[in-house]
């Protein structure tokens, strides 16, 4: 049998379907009179040996392998970093038992220790912050966890369940192995939370539907999710009860004249039941209340009942106002000829602008005669 190979490639001889040797490029020559002779050929393009038989190769021909290959081992408790021309393609995870080939691309291997230390490094960050931009693809990323801040931001890393620490605006990444790693992002900016459609009876037994709404903002993230599962939730759950002590023990009259009231209680409400929590209420206000519609027929009503009972007042005082002004004028004209021959003056103006045409017999005192008649 007759084997060539070229310059980037390595051959696996087989005697009877037995590992016989590696050979290198050239022509190769074995005579088969009672034996059987195969080969397989591999490209050097591809260092990365994954065969059947590499482990059979490892424990039975040690000397091959140290010949031909860079023998990777990666401890339980480590990460292994391959490059090839120096340049990052490969995260080997622990436990990972791998051969790569000596003959192609220049290889070197990176130890590091995560035993303790779960973080990654800067100098590895560089390399990872923009994978689909480099010449090659980098196999094991998806055991990095990548963490990114934004501004006016902070996250909580938290390792096996426990909070470790609050990361601030800025880019870290950690190792996912033999730990659980999470990050939970959280916004330290005035936050707004809208409690909206709260069905609430009044003192008075008159259901209202109220909209409220409250801006707040963390003190202390770290206490919060300490001590709180979901702060947000908390808050509104805690408006929600605000609101049913504010309402439910007041009338429908006194919360419709003092809807401030409303603001006040679960202002103090919630400042009273979030001390210690790390979250702040900085404003509540109801945005609106909203009667059922029978109820607003009623005020409806009420309302114009009032304003027609105001309305009377106003025209009884006025007429009151008119008589007391005409009994004035009436004892003014009494002693006084003059001021009642120009009183009659202006109640002839006033006929006359309504009269087209005046025929006058007897003079004008007949035609004021005719027309004014005081009864004294």
């Amino acid at each position: 049998m007759k084997i060539k190979v070229q310059k980037n490639e390595r051959a696996i001889i087989y005697k009877d379907k037995a590992f016989e040797a590696i050979v290198g490029p050239g022509e190769h020559r074995y005579f088969q009179f009672f034996t059987e002779f195969t080969a397989q050929i591999f490209d050097m393009d591809n260092v990365r040996f994954e065969h059947s038989i590499a482990e059979s190769l490892r424990r039975h021909e040690p000397e091959v392998v140290a010949d031909n290959f860079h023998v990777i081992d990666v401890a339980d408790e480590a990460v292994v970093l391959r490059y090839e021309n120096q340049s990052l393609v490969e995260i080997m995870a622990p436990g990972t038992r791998k051969l790569f080939w000596k003959f192609g691309a220049e290889q070197t291997f990176e130890v590091i220790d995560i035993a303790e230390q779960y973080t990654v490094s800067h100098k590895l960050m560089s390399y990872l912050a923009q994978p689909a931009l480099r010449g090659k693809t980098i196999a094991g990323l998806q055991n990095i966890l990548p963490v990114q801040v934004p501004e006016s931001h902070i996250a909580l890393l938290k390792v096996d369940g426990k909070l470790v620490q609050v990361l601030g605006a800025g880019k870290t990444a950690y190792w996912r192995f033999n730990r659980e790693i999470q990050s939970e992002l959280v916004d330290t900016r005035l936050q707004s939370l809208e409690v909206a459609g709260q069905e609430i009876l009044t003192r008075d037994k008159v259901s209202l539907r109220i909209n409220l709404n409250a801006n707040w903002q963390f003190e202390d993230a770290e206490l919060a999710y300490n001590r709180l599962a979901k702060p947000a939730e908390h808050i509104y759950r805690e408006l929600q009860f605000a609101l049913r002590a504010a309402v439910g023990t007041r009338s429908l009259d006194e919360l419709l004249e003092n809807k401030q009231i409303i603001d006040a209680v679960v202002d103090q409400h919630l400042q009273e039941k979030l001390q210690g929590f790390g979250v702040k209420v900085l404003s509540v206000g109801v945005k609106d209340i909203v009667l059922p519609g029978d109820m607003k027929l009623l005020l409806a009503q009420v309302v114009e009942a009032e304003k027609a009972a105001q309305a009377n007042v106003i025209r009884r005082r006025e007429e009151t106002n008119a008589t007391r002004s005409m009994l004035n004028t009436a004892r003014v004209m009494e002693n006084n000829p003059t001021a009642l021959r120009l009183k009659e003056l202006e109640t002839l103006e006033k006929v006359a602008e309504r009269i087209d045409k005046i025929s006058v017999f007897g003079g004008l005192d007949q035609v004021l005669n005719g027309l004014v008649k005081i009864n004294v």
